[in-house]
């Protein structure tokens, strides 16, 4: 009898590694602190320590794969130091010339607009508050994953990110998933239109 496998989708808290094996030993929480994931259950795709939001785990490889690939778009909320420009968002939406593996790498074009603050709960590290200046929201929806990108793009058009939050991949969204929270799904592919 064939094996079903499992899905499911976490909001990934600020400060958690994005692995269920901590290669550094360092004491920071891994995924298996917040739920019991059966065995072979593996994070598609990473956010880094500092970031937070939707992450996707599941027990079968083709679909890490599947979902990997260049297909899905991904929406990040990005809060950046200062008030972002219109011409700064023109340039996140063409690309921007960023460094990866010691090259310069121009992303391709994607989506960027400004949005209202998404009032999402504070995270358990204080970013910063209004004495050092105002901050600004925007979303960028990109279809690539290169490491740290979205980090290395509002920082290369000057406005750097202070907290990155992934709320869509495809048409799941994080939606109202609390913090640490996981939801088993049937699936993650639906047809994208």
């Amino acid at each position: 009898m064939l094996k079903k496998h499992q899905h499911f989708i976490i909001h990934k808290p600020w400060g958690m590694i994005s692995q269920f094996v901590n290669p550094a030993k360092r004491k920071k929480k891994l995924l298996g602190d917040l739920y019991d994931f059966p065995e072979g259950t593996m994070a598609i795709g990473r956010l880094d320590v500092a970031s937070e939001g939707l992450l996707f785990l599941t027990t079968d490889g083709k679909v890490s794969h599947e979902i990997r690939s260049n297909k899905y778009e991904k929406e990040y909320y990005v809060q950046v130091d200062g008030i972002i420009t219109q011409e700064a968002v023109e340039k996140l939406k063409t690309g921007v010339e960023i460094g990866f593996d010691g090259k310069k790498y121009t992303t391709k074009p994607g989506k960027a607009f400004l949005i209202e603050d998404p009032k999402f709960p504070l995270r358990s590290q204080k970013i910063r508050d209004e004495r050092h200046g105002p901050t600004s929201w925007v979303s960028i929806i990109i279809k690539e994953g290169k490491f740290r990108q979205v980090r290395k793009m509002t920082a290369a058009v000057g406005f750097p990110t202070l907290r990155l939050i992934r709320v869509r991949i495809g048409e799941i969204e994080l939606g109202t998933l609390e913090v640490g929270g996981v939801k088993e799904l049937d699936s993650f592919i639906k047809k994208e239109k």
